[in-house]
């Protein structure tokens, strides 16, 4: 999931706010012989930058200050907001409608952008194990490195793996990417991980084979499709062991 930091985000709102009205005093001085629609465009053109620099609510702010702005400084009568022209009226009520949709526009781009990379990420650590899977000839090297990429994927202080049989109910990590405690649905998304290191179990053709005890970082939860990813990789962690054959307890 993508997040934005704090920081990024404070500074994404201060330059929706700062951006349109230092544009549109670079503009003062042409007001008299550029036309508004120009202006307009010129403005238009800082909310998107602000919008794909920043979030959908930077965007907003941006769109707000430009309308604000382009109003103060750039029509009659100067310096205030009173519109008396209808065409600048107009022109005023399109600048923020065309600002609100563009910035939603460009910071929803930006978002799937990021799921892009993201997506790829996630693929090259499914392609990664199943090369090592089906070239290792060890399979605690396989699980090894699937430890290595359960942390980095998602998030987490420490990773192990279980052979054999199970013990104790901790905390789950289920094959559709959701968390249970017991018998009761966790709502990871909502309130992070459960306390505790949490089970992902290890399966071949539906036959146990060992399991992944995860003890997640102080960070967020990971996102639902990073859960999923993890599920993947413990499945051709359990495809190594059978190819494998009885193992050792470790």
């Amino acid at each position: 999931m993508f997040r934005a930091s704090p920081l990024r985000d404070l500074l994404a709102l201060a330059a929706g706010l700062a951006a349109p009205c230092l544009a549109a005093l670079a503009l003062v001085p042409f007001r008299t012989g550029l036309s508004h629609t120009n202006a307009a465009l010129v403005l238009v053109v800082v909310v998107v930058a602000v919008s794909a620099l920043g979030s959908r609510t930077a965007g907003a702010v941006g769109a707000l200050s430009a309308a604000a702005c382009y109003d103060f400084f750039l029509t009659r009568p100067y310096g205030t907001f009173d519109i008396t022209a209808s065409a600048d009226i107009e022109t005023a009520v399109l600048l923020l409608a065309v600002g609100l949709i563009v910035s939603q526009l460009a910071a929803r781009a930006r978002r799937l952008e990021v799921f892009h990379v993201t997506d790829a990420e996630h693929l090259a650590r499914i392609h990664r194990t199943a090369e090592l899977a089906g070239s290792a000839h060890s399979v605690d090297t396989v699980v090894e490195h699937v430890c290595r990429e359960l942390t980095g994927l998602l998030g987490l202080r420490a990773c192990r793996f279980e052979y054999g049989t199970l013990l104790g109910r901790p905390p789950r990590l289920t094959e559709d990417g959701s968390v249970t405690v017991g018998r009761r649905s966790w709502d990871v998304d909502a309130v992070g991980w459960p306390d505790g290191e949490i089970e992902l179990r290890a399966y071949c053709n539906g036959r146990y084979l060992g399991r992944f005890m995860l003890t997640p970082g102080p960070g967020p939860a990971a996102s639902h499709e990073a859960r999923l990813v993890a599920v993947t990789l413990a499945d051709q962690t359990g495809s190594a062991l059978a190819q494998a054959g009885p193992v050792g307890q470790g």
